[in-house]
């Protein structure tokens, strides 16, 4: 089993060279970084875990800045967003930085996704909250098109793109998607809690599913294939990777008997002694 790492990289926690070298040269996968832009302080959208929302929510490095870095000083690491908030983007920029950081990394992006939690904060981007998974949904279509090998419109229900010369392309070869359409892009997993929607837009335009904590796995994956295989997705194709997982020997044997092949395990946003400790305690498991 692969075990990359996630971590809320801040102005005040390790740094995203010296995290990425660390973990090259000690043998994980992978790392993956949340993205928010910012944390209205008039909240009132209750923070996922429940309680008073951590700091490091607010303080978040760019994810692709970071995982740029991360690309110039590693050469095998994969790198990933848990998750890109994809409404709060403009597809066209966002198609190109996706691109981009695939290919300067030779093909080593993985695009998680989802649909968010902060209602105000995506409120800032103009996002009507209750369409947001057809936006999303929307906008992943228009990036396909701006990715395809040739020239490519798009009109979709919240934007519309011309064919347009748009390079550079991503690195991974297109897959098949429900009625023989082509999947361009990086490896996609789209975020969320287990439910139908969920599931069919699983099947419908990406590569797999990215759970956090890996919870509830033993009754939602059967029905997740189920749905898979009946879009007309092939079931090898699946993937299911576990998200911001506190890693035990009992819990990555329960999610290998699930076949699942790859867990990223959360790091706490710190500074870099405290990281490199658990990353210590970590390595029992690679």
């Amino acid at each position: 089993m692969r075990i990359a790492t996630t971590i809320f990289l801040t102005d005040r926690t390790i740094t995203p060279v010296r995290l990425a070298r660390e973990l090259e040269q000690r043998g994980f996968d992978g790392l993956y970084l949340p993205e928010h832009t910012h944390i209205p302080v008039s909240r009132e959208s209750p923070a996922p875990m429940g309680g008073e929302l951590p700091e490091q929510y607010g303080r978040t490095l760019d994810a692709f800045v970071a995982l740029g870095q991360a690309a110039a000083v590693t050469e095998r690491i994969t790198l990933g967003t848990g998750i890109t908030l994809v409404a709060q983007h403009d597809p066209i920029d966002l198609a190109k930085g996706i691109a981009t950081l695939d290919h300067v990394s030779g093909g080593r992006f993985t695009l998680g996704l989802g649909y968010g939690w902060n209602v105000e904060e995506a409120a800032d981007h103009g996002v009507e909250w209750r369409t947001r998974r057809e936006l999303v949904r929307d906008r992943m279509a228009l990036m396909r098109a701006l990715w395809a090998p040739e020239p490519t419109a798009y009109e979709g229900e919240f934007g519309s793109v011309r064919a347009s010369a748009a390079f550079p392309k991503p690195v991974r070869a297109p897959r098949a998607l429900p009625g023989g359409a082509p999947l361009y892009g990086p490896r996609t997993l789209l975020g969320g809690a287990a439910g139908p929607k969920l599931f069919a837009h699983i099947a419908e335009y990406t590569d797999g599913w990215m759970p956090i904590g890996g919870r509830g796995l033993t009754e939602s994956l059967p029905v997740l294939r189920t749905v898979w295989e009946r879009s007309g997705r092939d079931p090898k194709d699946l993937q299911v990777v576990p998200y911001a997982v506190h890693p035990t020997a009992g819990k990555l044997a329960h999610f290998a008997d699930l076949g699942i092949e790859e867990v990223v395990a959360q790091l706490p946003a710190a500074e870099e002694p405290e990281v490199l400790r658990v990353l210590d305690e970590l390595a029992q498991y690679l």
